[in-house]
């Protein structure tokens, strides 16, 4: 189990800085409101683009955050990661921008995986009575 903590904390944290930090100190630069014009978006895209990444991975990080609640950030973030992939590939063809998304997306799939495996060794613990 513990393996399983350190897979998940790890995984999760990258995910946190790739999907909510860097978001957050970057997503309004002219660099990225260029890239979001680039893929043929409107400007305010990239502004709610970058309040949900960064909501997402908080819930994601966050203990305390609800199991439901972050069922629901992990589907958001792996949708931006899926439609990224589509969005760079519609543009600009098969190239490494369009399937380095694929990366982000083991990564969260690994946090996803080992958040259920702690969670199912978390519930099927035996109560000790007192």
């Amino acid at each position: 189990m513990k393996s399983t903590r350190i897979i998940y904390w790890i995984t999760t944290i990258i995910i946190f800085l790739w999907m909510g930090l860097m978001p957050a100190l970057t997503g309004h630069s002219e660099m990225a409101k260029e890239g979001i014009r680039h893929l043929g978006y409107p400007d305010y895209f990239g502004t709610v683009l970058v309040f949900f990444k960064v909501a997402g991975s908080l819930a994601l990080v966050v203990p305390q955050v609800p199991y439901r609640l972050k069922e629901w950030a992990y589907a958001g973030l792996t949708f931006d990661i899926v439609w990224a992939m589509i969005s760079h590939l519609a543009v600009d063809g098969a190239g490494l921008m369009a399937f380095s998304p694929l990366l982000v997306l083991a990564i969260l799939l690994a946090s996803y995986f080992s958040y259920h495996k702690l969670r199912k060794a978390k519930t099927a613990a035996p109560a000790f009575a007192s």
